[in-house]
């Protein structure tokens, strides 16, 4: 227990104010006992209410694009901020697919919180928690949270509060399964860097199994099979790249069995459906160009090894990765907040939940009520980070106004309403290849393009939005080495 009493000492040290309370370090220090004693019955604590010569505190849940974007400009001269999220990272979402196959590396997409806002591992009042929230009091200003352990030999976790001034929820969504059975069971999903390396562990494992004596030929293609579900920009680009993938990488390294893997990408109705119709056929064109198999229908049931159509047909896979969209988290449904179209967390036109005081929520979990007249806007990252951007100066304002701590912003004008302007879609198929969307809607006239121009821009584009120049220089650096040495099969 020498670590615990180091770590007691370095925090009285340089945190001699904080407020975390004498029961929460009791309750930690329970958990590490190994003494044969009954537990004692602790209620749960942690960070109390801020005093009046105090700065506000700031509580975010979530770390996705707009928590992170919201952190990055809160000044943290102003308030203080806490983060609740089961990751300490934030993910760049655009270039997860690349990491599946080995064009990038995971380090390359994953940035860490503290680097997004240093504040949370430097100021005395603000923190990162590993941990889920599991509730919401509006009365009393709090949230409830709960520790993230991991593997069986992991502690218990244990629960505390948090008291906020600003409580802003932005703890995302989840992959829709539609209730479809064996979905979350035997698919693999593509939202976080653990999915990513699932799928790359698991394609690599079937590509060495396959070529193993004695394996027939009926099971080597059925290992080799890589279903997508989805034919939105995710399974397009991650079918685009594991393609790319096949042809270059697989038929040199595989000989034995690159005649038996194949990709196919099932889609209920249109592949990249709010793309430009042009662009829409090119898709199709360089994707069944690239071997990409185009299948139209409906998952109705998911089996171990196999996933049956609507029309009956059978569809064996030794890898099956499902691209269907989002939807409300367990988290967001149990919340006893307004909901707006599609289940979300409804909120008004400054991003507030107008029911309860000092509540705010952005991303994907969030949608604009009925009432506001505005639309539900999509699950996207760009989205995401303007209203993220958008709040942060919006507290900025609230607090050198007067308005940071609880119950105390309610005559401040907030100014303008939070206003999304689509900036347009970009999705790569494959090698060289990719697609530009510029208009701002569907039905809306503007520049569309597709070819090399359109990949040079996709790549100039997003590496210009990973969020550090370190991870820039990730990125740069693995897209040059897989031009020259081609991609990293090794299964770690």
């Amino acid at each position: 227990m020498f670590w615990y009493r180091n770590l007691i000492k370095i925090s009285t040290a340089t945190r001699p104010k904080s407020p975390i309370t004498t029961n929460l370090l009791l309750t930690s220090l329970s958990h590490f006992s190994t003494a044969n004693q009954s537990p004692a019955v602790a209620q749960p604590s942690g960070l109390g209410p801020t005093k009046p010569n105090e700065k506000p505190r700031v509580v975010v849940l979530g770390s996705g694009w707009a928590g992170c974007r919201l952190m990055k400009g809160l000044d943290p001269n102003l308030y203080d901020i806490v983060c609740v999220s089961p990751r300490n990272h934030m993910v760049f979402t655009p270039l997860l697919a690349s990491t599946c196959v080995g064009t990038l590396e995971f380090r390359s997409v994953a940035e860490p919180i503290a680097r997004i806002q240093p504040s949370i591992s430097s100021a005395p009042g603000s923190y990162f928690f590993l941990a889920n929230c599991t509730g919401v009091d509006t009365e009393t200003n709090e949230v409830q949270c709960e520790t993230i352990t991991a593997g069986t030999d992991a502690l218990d976790p244990w629960k505390f509060r948090i008291s906020y001034d600003k409580l802003v929820i932005a703890s995302g969504a989840e992959a829709s399964t539609f209730g479809i059975h064996g979905v979350k069971e035997h698919a693999t999903f593509l939202r976080e860097v653990h999915h990513a390396q699932e799928i790359r562990r698991k394609l690599l494992l079937n590509l060495m199994l396959s070529d193993v004596p004695g394996v027939s030929e009926e099971e080597k293609r059925r290992l080799l099979h890589c279903v997508v579900v989805g034919g939105g920009p995710t399974g397009v680009e991650f079918s685009g790249e594991l393609s790319d993938f096949i042809r270059r990488d697989v038929h040199q390294r595989y000989t034995h069995v690159k005649d038996f893997i194949h990709v196919t990408l099932i889609e209920a109705s249109e592949i990249l459906s709010s793309f430009d119709d042009r662009l829409r056929r090119y898709a199709i064109k360089q994707l069944t160009k690239s071997g990409v198999r185009l299948v139209r229908g409906i998952v109705k049931d998911v089996k171990p090894q196999n996933l049956i159509l609507s029309d009956g047909s059978e569809v064996p896979y030794g890898l099956l990765v499902w691209s269907t969209g989002v939807g409300p988290s367990p988290f967001v449904n149990s919340l006893g907040l307004p909901k707006s179209p599609g289940g979300r967390i409804g909120i008004d036109e400054w991003l507030r939940v107008p029911s309860v005081q000092d509540v705010f929520s952005i991303g994907d979990c969030s949608g604009f009520l009925e009432s506001t007249g505005k639309p539900v806007l999509p699950a996207l990252a760009q989205v995401a980070e303007r209203q993220g951007k958008y709040l942060a100066n919006l507290l900025n304002n609230i607090s050198k106004a007067g308005g940071g701590h609880a119950n105390s912003a309610k005559n401040i004008d907030f100014g303008d309403p939070f206003e999304y302007k689509h900036l347009g879609s970009m999705a790569t198929v494959g090698r060289f290849k990719a697609l530009v969307d510029l208009r701002q809607s569907k039905e809306a006239k503007g520049i569309s393009l597709a070819g090399f121009v359109s990949w040079f821009i996709w790549r100039s584009a997003y590496l210009t939005r990973v969020v550090s120049w370190r991870n820039r220089f990730y990125v740069a650096i693995n897209w040059l080495t897989t031009f020259v040495f081609g991609r990293d099969i090794s299964r770690i």
